[in-house]
């Protein structure tokens, strides 16, 4: 399973498509003494949005302020923003926010969809823009100067919008129109959205009072204080390296590796190798180094990330988060920072969520003890003399690969080279959607000269732009992940084009030499690709639709892997990088028979993750020790000593940078749960690539965004709730009792 940071753009834990219209600003006085047309409010609403820069002048003094030109309505102007002009921005975006909220909330007439709703949505153009120019130089950019700004900025800018949120004219006027529902004459669209917002803001607080919203702010101020705080230790012990100064020490690593690793070496101006302290280096070395010694070392500066007791020592922060959390769920009235995050989602429940995990839980374990079997059948075979430990793993288990499968990830991956997957995955795009990207690298702006842009259509008509950001660099944050710079909606009029970016983390070859990357980073290239698939599809009228409960927003990325081992892609697109002739046959067979391959490592290292965020967050009382916590979850569990969770507590940014993945961890496998349930859809058809079923996936699961409930969307593509005999089957996990879990109420995820 590929685990990445994969979301539209995401400030402090909030959709910026939903900035002002999802959290907060002072309740202003309100001075306005007669009533207003919906037209007239529309049009104080479009100039208050069109002052939000300060005028021409402020847009000419602040790069980041600037207006949007050139094509396609309109691009970021990445090659001209500086980072010292980010604190006005910010400033001026919160002084006239107040301005523009002030236009739509003091309007005394009764509340309606037009003359609230309607405004309430469009509002916050401006900062959904700055937001995405923030987003890139946190992520892809971040330097000390962008950390400062990062530290003093983001708690103001939180207790900012979650003052508008809990402006009680905000919860007043939502809660009129959501009063007059049965009789306003709204489409199903509108009523959803109307009732979407009202649940929403009472669940995040809408119904305190006095100190009790005092102190709500002050919990989510903190809180954002404290992400940053994680995240900048985490990149701080990611940014470190180990040096190897002799070639005795590069036994057993692939050229292309070693090249890649010199050149990290001479950028910093070092003699020898530089491997630095992320997974993108530490995979494929722990892969294919016969050192032990040195596998051992990497392996463990790898998993001991944010947890050396030193100043990026993150257990301190951890357990100030855990404890703001749990006094935030208790304030607005749920039994768990679990309960309190699920209560938007498809699971609903930490129960039902965990009852997911522990069907697939037991098969897991169950495989990986199979798969440490052989892999110290072959070490004592070799008489090395030693007890399969963490470090040893995928070491020996590609020994297992090559010895089972015939199949060695070093024969296959000069077959993988990266120009050639980016080409395979448009092929996906264009064969499924009729879609099609055309590189204009150099016609407009990037934040990096690296990055390739490519002009998108559907048919004829041009739908957006995708930013492509393959590398890993100084700066960059680990992981792979998909953003939006702008979303599409049509209540605008303005949102046609959609930008969309996907951010990879490969190690680039060295001079001369043409990327290569494994199977797993090519899985992660499609992964991702599917996300940003997702969002130029959507054909959706109101921006409040732009979001998908978490478990549901990585469901199209990870149906989308599947299409990478299809005969189309690997024939027409896995070339040899030396000799430029396609995969033998031969090897895509060995591919094939060696799918499920190490799916017991694979599974086990997420899903313990995934356990002890749901267990960690769904308590009354915090956790106040978090290293004794794993340690003590793991074994309760059964956690095999053979591996480490894939994000253990200490450098689990999913969790602990934002709110976004807290007690949500689980929702990769309630994604996969749908993804394999919708191959199983397109395998009945007789054809992976079959038109009809392509374009019912897109029509009713990409284009609508949250429009509908999504589990009334998918039962409707599939007929059904999804079963979990498919995931299970796509591991490789014995399905038990099949013929009786085919219809029954145990197997569907509901």
């Amino acid at each position: 399973m590929r685990i990445s940071i994969s979301t539209r753009k995401i400030f402090m834990g909030v959709s910026t498509a939903a900035l002002i219209g999802a959290t907060a600003s002072p309740a202003l006085a309100n001075d306005h003494g007669k009533k207003m047309t919906t037209a007239e409010l529309n049009r104080m609403s479009a100039n208050a949005s069109a002052s939000a820069t300060g005028g021409p002048e402020a847009e000419m003094e602040n790069s980041v302020l600037q207006t949007w030109e050139g094509p396609y309505d309109g691009v970021p102007p990445w090659d001209e923003v500086k980072v010292s002009d980010f604190p006005g921005a910010f400033q001026n975006l919160m002084d006239e926010g107040k301005k523009e909220v002030e236009v739509i909330l003091s309007n005394p007439e009764p509340a309606t969809f037009d003359n609230f709703m309607v405004p309430w949505e469009l509002a916050g153009a401006k900062a959904n823009e700055v937001f995405s120019l923030w987003g890139v130089h946190s992520s892809n950019l971040s330097n000390d100067e962008v950390r400062k700004v990062q530290g003093e900025w983001l708690p103001k800018i939180s207790a900012f919008y979650n003052q508008i949120q809990l402006d009680p004219r905000l919860f007043q006027k939502t809660k009129q129109v959501y009063d007059n529902l049965g009789t306003s004459g709204l489409n199903a669209q509108q009523q959803r959205l109307v009732t979407r917002q009202y649940e929403s803001l009472v669940r995040n607080g809408a119904l305190l009072e006095g100190d009790n919203k005092k102190e709500l702010i002050r919990l989510n101020t903190e809180l954002s204080k404290a992400f940053n705080e994680f995240s900048n230790k985490v990149l701080a012990d990611e940014e470190t390296y180990i040096y190897l100064t002799e070639e005795a020490e590069l036994a057993g690593l692939p050229d292309s590796f070693v090249a890649s690793i010199k050149a990290a070496a001479e950028a910093q101006d070092k003699p020898g190798w530089a491997l630095k302290n992320t997974r993108s280096v530490m995979q494929p070395f722990l892969q294919n180094s016969t050192n032990r010694d040195l596998r051992k070392k990497v392996y463990m500066a790898y998993i001991n990330r944010g947890d050396n007791g030193d100043a990026n020592d993150t257990n301190a922060t951890i357990a100030k988060i855990l404890k703001l959390r749990a006094d935030r769920a208790k304030l607005l009235g749920f039994d768990s920072h679990a309960h309190f995050r699920m209560a938007d989602t498809m699971a609903q429940t930490p129960e039902t969520a965990m009852d997911l995990m522990m069907k697939v839980w037991p098969a897991a374990v169950a495989r990986v003890k199979e798969e440490v079997a052989d892999m110290q059948e072959i070490a004592d075979a070799e008489g090395a003399g030693i007890t399969i430990e963490p470090w040893d793993y995928r070491y020996y288990a590609e020994k297992v690969r090559k010895a089972k499968y015939d199949l060695d990830e070093a024969e296959i991956k000069p077959y993988f080279k990266l120009d050639n997957m980016v080409d395979a995955m448009f092929d996906m795009a264009n064969k499924l959607y009729g879609m099609t990207f055309t590189e204009n690298t150099g016609t407009v702006p990037v934040f990096e000269p690296e990055v390739r842009t490519f002009e998108v259509k559907r048919g004829d008509r041009v739908i957006g732009v995708f930013y492509l950001d393959n590398f890993a660099r100084e700066g960059k944050r680990s992981g792979a992940w998909m953003t939006t710079y702008r979303s599409q909606n049509k209540l605008s009029g303005k949102n046609r084009y959609v930008f969309a970016s996907n951010n990879n983390n490969f190690v680039k070859g060295g001079d001369g030499e043409p990327t290569l990357i494994s199977l797993d980073d090519a899985t992660t290239l499609f992964h991702e690709f599917g996300h940003a698939l997702h969002y130029l599809n959507y054909d959706i009228t109101y921006p409040g639709f732009g979001g998908t409960p978490r478990d549901f927003v990585e469901y199209p990325s990870q149906v989308h892997e599947n299409w990478l081992l299809t005969r189309h892609i690997l024939d027409n697109y896995a070339k040899h990088a030396e000799t430029g002739e396609p995969m033998p046959q031969a090897l895509v067979d060995k591919i094939e028979k060696s799918k499920t391959f190490n799916e017991g490592f694979s599974t086990v290292e997420y899903l313990s993750s995934a356990i002890v965020d749901m267990k960690l967050h769904n308590r009354a009382e915090p956790v106040t020790d978090p290293d004794a916590f794993e340690r003590e979850t793991l074994t309760e569990i059964g956690m095999p000593r053979e591996i480490v969770m894939r994000h253990r507590l200490p450098q689990f940014n999913h969790l602990f940078s934002s709110d976004a993945y807290s007690a949500g961890y689980y929702s990769y496998l309630w994604s996969e749960t749908m993804d394999a349930d919708t191959w199983a859809a397109f395998e009945e058809a007789g054809n992976v690539w079959d038109p009809e079923v392509a374009e019912r996936f897109r029509s009713i699961i990409l284009a609508t965004g949250n429009e509908t409930d999504r589990k009334e969307a998918y039962r409707k593509f599939r007929g059904r709730d999804p079963q979990v005999k498919f995931i299970l089957k796509k591991r490789g996990f014995p399905v038990p009792d099949e013929t009786a879990a085919a219809g029954s109420k145990d197997d569907a995820v509901k």
